[in-house]
């Protein structure tokens, strides 16, 4: 029986396909796969094969012919559109085809794509346009709608509208059927050049923007793949030859956003290289995701704990063959021990998997599935070879094996840093260390454990809410004069949105909420909104004592009475 550690040998040393050599970047010192593609444009034209790749409803499309479709779009891009590398692109729509062929047209072009988050209302929107100063826009009618008044330097793209275009926007449907076989426009792309831009909320204030370059997302594609590669080894599994006809077309369900790592990285950008079909759905629905399942033998889905719970609720009714389905991957939020073993004992032939994760790490930090997932149910599982962790004290200092503290990561796909936000890019690093903010510990055989988080945040069914941005919201109302914001916890999304407010004797919490609903995304709007009689709790320098708070507010939300004041939508 070959180790793990045996087998990662095998697999990066010289020669291998999954090579690993040291290598400086901007100053760090790094292990990069020698065998990566140069950009992301080289594995989509290296991938561009006559193979079902991309499916909505009735429409599809083989590798081939999305390359082309792409081709297309960047042909607008750099002739109608002017865009040159570097240039910011944004795409605001559901997971529409457009969201991935915009994306591959997008970073093959040499441009930045912004993915903005499609729960944004407009003021969130405006932000986010603003701030990555955006050239382009590609969205849908649903975004279209919430679009604020742009300036005539951004361009806006419709994509499947339903209403009369408002006057400048043009249809991006239009403008590529005008063209006939077009080649990708050929540029320059290298390997640190920044591809994406991706908004994550901090604990205080607006998003931040999370650049990543090429090289920082094609290591974590090939980390997956080899962290697979290893996995299989270790359990004596011996992969078929590339092309074998024997052998059915792997099959993804895109569950999750593409605007997120999960959807993006993991769904999305990893079916390249695996050949993989995959398959979009309009919004998720449980029900729906099992007919698919079921209908185009897909063999795995990555999703949050929530998402992956409805189908385990879906799976016991056994009224779908879900035989087929082979992996339900996990990630944006961790997964209760019990819904683990669930998984295993709810579909015929698919295992659990998951891992920790982060948008500045580009999805991956360490991997857990399988046997050893269900042996360490509460672990996220252990270190990709391209990254280094370390666990630390308040003073900064390494703690040993078994130890609690700050979780810290550094090495090839951690973003360089936050846009146009050099202080807290500065604070979020300790050298090349990266500050998750997460409080965790290390076992002896390498196993990591999220246990807490120190950064002010609630992770709302995969969805990362600043507990600053939404009582910033609150603040703006103007009965509301004190606002503290917290997690509650919920057994299907893993956390709930509560605030506890004071303000005016004329503030109306149903108002309030719908108030709210116009300047933050759905899934920030508090289920929960206590309304106190007197001035909130504060500590003795003044600040506002949300654990106290929050505290209260748990056992008066638990104890509900038809006295107290909690608003639920």
């Amino acid at each position: 029986m070959i180790t793990r550690q045996q087998a990662i040998d095998s697999f990066t040393g010289p020669g291998q396909l999954y090579e690993l050599v040291d290598a400086q970047v901007s100053g760090r010192a790094l292990r990069v796969f020698k065998n990566a593609p140069g950009s992301l444009r080289e594995l989509f034209e290296s991938t561009a094969s006559d193979l079902p790749f991309l499916s909505y409803n009735d429409e599809k499309w083989t590798f081939a012919q999305a390359w082309q479709a792409a081709a297309r779009i960047g042909h607008v891009l750099v002739q109608d559109c002017g865009v040159v590398p570097g240039d910011r692109v944004a795409i605001a729509m559901r997971n529409y085809p457009e969201w991935v062929l915009a994306f591959t047209a997008i970073t093959s072009v040499g441009a930045v794509a912004v993915a903005m988050n499609g729960h944004w209302q407009s003021d969130e929107m405006a932000y986010a346009l603003t701030d990555s100063g955006a050239r382009v826009l590609f969205a849908d009618q649903e975004r279209l709608d919430r679009l604020p008044s742009s300036g005539a330097s951004l361009q806006v793209l419709a994509v499947r509208p339903t209403k009369t275009l408002a006057h400048g926007v043009r249809l991006l449907k239009d403008l590529t059927e005008a063209l006939g076989p077009v080649a990708m426009p050929h540029v320059a792309i290298a390997q640190d050049d920044p591809a994406t831009i991706l908004y994550t909320s901090g604990s205080t204030g607006h998003p931040k923007g999370v650049v990543s370059s090429q090289r920082n997302i094609l290591s974590a594609l090939l980390s997956w793949e080899l962290d697979r590669a290893v996995g299989d080894a270790v359990a004596g599994i011996v992969a078929p030859p590339p092309g074998d006809p024997s052998v059915e077309q792997p099959g993804t369900l895109l569950a999750v956003p593409l605007f997120h790592v999960t959807g993006l990285h993991a769904s999305y950008l990893s079916s390249y290289r695996a050949q993989r079909r995959m398959v979009c759905m309009y919004r998720w629905d449980a029900q729906q995701a099992a007919a698919l399942i079921q209908s185009d033998r897909l063999t795995s889905m990555v999703a949050p704990a929530a998402v992956s719970g409805d189908l385990v609720r879906v799976a016991q009714t056994q009224q779908y063959d879900l035989s087929s389905l082979l992996a339900l991957g996990g990630g944006g939020a961790p997964r209760a021990p019990e819904q683990v073993g669930q998984i295993a004992a709810s579909f015929p032939n698919a295992l659990p998997a998951t891992g920790w994760g982060m948008t500045e790490t580009n999805a991956i930090g360490v991997g857990i599935g399988g046997q050893d997932y269900l042996d360490h149910p509460e672990s996220s599982g252990r270190c990709s070879q391209v990254l280094e962790l370390k666990i630390i004290d308040e003073l900064g200092q390494a703690l040993p094996t078994g130890q609690r503290g700050e979780l810290l990561v550094r090495g090839t796909s951690v973003f360089f840093g936050y846009w146009q936000q050099p202080e807290v890019t500065a604070k979020s690093f300790i050298g090349d260390w990266f500050r998750t903010g997460d409080v965790a510990y290390l076992d002896k055989d390498g196993f990591l454990y999220i246990v807490d988080r120190i950064k002010d945040l609630i992770i709302r069914g995969g969805e990362n809410i600043g507990c600053g941005m939404v009582e910033a919201a609150l603040l703006q109302h103007p009965d509301v004069h004190e606002a503290a914001v917290y997690a509650v916890p919920d057994a299907r999304l893993g956390e709930e949105v509560g605030a506890t407010v004071y303000g005016s004797e004329d503030l109306d919490v149903e108002a309030l909420r719908t108030y709210l609903s116009e300047h933050l995304a759905r899934f920030a709007v508090p289920r929960y909104i206590l309304h106190s009689k007197a001035p909130l709790q504060r500590t003795p320098s003044g600040k506002i004592f949300k654990r106290e708070i929050r505290q209260a507010a748990l056992a008066e939300i638990q104890h509900a009475s038809p006295s107290a004041t909690v608003a639920k939508p």
